[in-house]
């Protein structure tokens, strides 16, 4: 099960998400709309995974299947927080250098600058 907050910030202007739980076949389909929402809303994204426990290929395909959105409308999204098991399994897939990731908050705020 997997539970996704909405947050805006209009200081730093930026949307973010923050995603807890497992992301799985059937949960992923919540962060595809979440992802879409805050696309359609700010050119500036955060992504807060540090709740997140799981994630199987589905949710993976998830971000994949964003990247030339991101990359078309000039979007500045950077993930954050990853717990090693959930950042080993975006690294196998090569996520890691199609994403801009980082460890903490504050590195993922200044890379959206």
């Amino acid at each position: 099960m997997v539970n996704i907050e909405k947050r805006i910030d209009e200081n730093n202007a930026h949307y973010e998400l923050v995603v807890t739980g497992e992301i799985d076949a059937s949960s992923s389909i919540h962060l595809d709309e979440a992802l879409r929402e805050a696309m359609e809303n700010s050119k500036n994204i955060l992504v807060d995974l540090s709740g997140l426990d799981y994630i199987s290929s589905a949710g993976l395909g998830v971000f994949m299947s964003n990247i030339q959105k991101i990359e078309q409308d000039n979007i500045s999204f950077v993930l954050f927080g990853m717990k090693d098991k959930v950042f080993e399994v975006f690294e196998i897939l090569g996520l890691d250098q199609l994403l801009v990731i980082k460890k903490e908050k504050e590195e993922a705020l200044e890379a959206l600058k």
